[in-house]
């Protein structure tokens, strides 16, 4: 009877060890046995909270009545076209011969609510049945779907700052309105050359359009900067706005000012400011990294008024080059100084200035977060108009991981706390989630791994997503308190 029993204990401890036990770790050998009977698995779980963001601030409804299109395929209607290749750019699949790769993915579907995507044929069709204007009709929906986050996030940011900078995209095929024009990583190659703006504070692509190659002339500077502004939700009530010396000229100035902002721009350099310059009255800057700074009214050739402009100068030393100019440090040299200069609106002290105009550095960043992970470089075709189009797609794309991280920020934060997450992070901690999608009499279900380390904030947003509900045309806010 002692011998059956230890037997019996032997059996029951192998048992526990088995395969089904949490407690055993996997042993992944060469010899490994594997399948593909795997059945609704998705590795993109974490579509689920931009659906849901989606459909409860009623996008699907604000995009069939904002754009026009074209008939198309009967392979799944206009709608799904558009969500889909959005969404294929949210998930890091840039061009759409990419589309192949998660045609069946069960997550995708379900959200499109087709049995999988179409070809890439069809996709192709459909980007060039698409008018120009849809750009910026994407535009248009974007603005209305960044009123409604606020609204139902509780943003009430009441000042705001843009970053208003330009990108280069070199080009390697035969695209219309390529220019040859300044590309100062490949010299001599054709390029678009986009105008992008984004909110300093939430990091939220604004207001865009894709250009030819050529530098933006002064009004086509002045309407974007119009345009920009009047992009913003309605509660904001103050602007500030910062521009490199490509934006330098008296047309952006009349539309900041046209506009209400307090703006801080980089000046370039002409015989006449250097003129003003030397004449200056300098004193000490100790509050800047300069070491001397000064500040003057001056009119240049062409504008219509005087404008307040603050320098800082920095002596050379002797081994220094003479007359060089570097864009990039928005600086230039005449011997023996360099110098740093800008014009503004603002009445600060010239340190203010300075410093408002250095926080300016993450507006490059962001550009570079769009060129290389939502697929804003990736321009598909030689029509000039389906790569407009795409183009705001792929900031549209971009926009839904800023939404989302609005959703997902502490209650108690206010601007200056306010923790933003890029697109690729984003990636990895709330999109790429194992799940297997489940339906039972008629419903469905999504089981999520239980070693996904972020299930926690993973809960909370949807939790706080699918409360937001509307009050006539206003969203009611989920969080509290109001993000300021």
């Amino acid at each position: 009877m002692v011998k059956n029993k230890k037997q019996h204990r032997q059996k029951t401890s192998t048992r526990q060890g088995s395969e089904e036990s949490p407690s055993q770790a996997n042993r992944i050998r060469a010899s490994t046995p594997y399948d593909f009977s795997g059945r609704n698995l998705t590795p993109y779980g974490g579509l689920l909270p931009v659906a849901t963001m989606l459909e409860k601030l009623g996008f699907q409804t604000l995009v069939e009545n904002t754009i026009t299109c074209a008939r198309l395929t009967r392979a799944m209607p206009w709608y799904q076209f558009l969500l889909g290749i959005v969404l294929g750019m949210y998930v890091g699949f840039q061009r759409l011969s990419q589309m192949r790769f998660i045609a069946r993915d069960p997550m995708l579907t379900g959200i499109l609510k087709v049995e999988q995507l179409p070809p890439q044929s069809t996709l192709w069709r459909f980007m060039a049945a698409l008018h120009l204007n849809v750009a910026g009709q994407i535009l248009s929906i974007q603005k209305v779907m960044r009123q409604r986050v606020w609204e139902a996030a509780n943003v009430k940011l009441e000042t705001v700052t843009i970053d208003t900078d330009t990108t280069v995209h070199t080009l390697y095929g035969k695209q219309m309105g390529a220019r040859k024009s300044y590309n100062p990583k490949n010299k001599g190659k054709l390029s678009y050359q986009p105008m992008l703006t984004f909110i300093g504070e939430t990091r939220e692509y604004l207001w865009g359009e894709l250009r030819n190659g050529d530098r933006p002339t002064g009004k086509q500077i002045r309407d974007h900067i119009q345009h920009a502004v009047r992009a913003l939700p309605t509660m904001v009530k103050r602007v500030f706005a910062r521009a490199d010396s490509g934006f330098y000229c008296a047309e952006a100035v009349e539309g900041y000012e046209a506009a209400g902002c307090w703006f801080v721009m980089v000046a370039r350099k002409t015989s006449r400011l250097v003129e003003q310059l030397q004449q200056a009255q300098w004193k000490p800057s100790p509050k800047t990294d300069a070491d001397q700074e000064c500040e003057f009214l001056y009119q240049p050739d062409g504008w219509k008024k005087a404008c307040r402009f603050v320098a800082l100068r920095y002596e050379k030393a002797p081994e220094e080059s003479e007359e060089t100019e570097t864009e990039q440090y928005q600086l230039f040299e005449t011997s023996p100084y360099t110098y740093r200069v800008f014009v503004t609106n603002m009445d600060d002290p010239i340190h203010f200035v300075a410093w408002f105009y250095n926080q300016r550095a993450g507006a490059e960043n962001l550009i570079k977060e769009a060129n290389n992970d939502a697929g804003l470089a990736a321009h598909p075709s030689g029509r000039f108009d389906v790569n407009r189009n795409h183009f705001q797609m792929a900031m549209l794309a971009y926009n839904l991981n800023c939404w989302l991280m609005l959703f997902s920020r502490e209650p108690q934060s206010d601007a200056t706390e306010l923790k933003h997450t890029t697109l690729a992070t984003s990636r990895l901690r709330f999109l790429f989630i194992a799940a297997r999608i489940w339906s039972h009499a008629g419903r469905v279900g999504i089981h999520y791994s239980d070693h996904y380390e972020e299930k926690g904030i993973f809960q909370q947003l949807m939790s706080r997503l699918r409360c937001i509900s509307a009050r006539g045309e206003v969203f009611m806010p989920v969080l509290s308190p109001a993000l300021k």
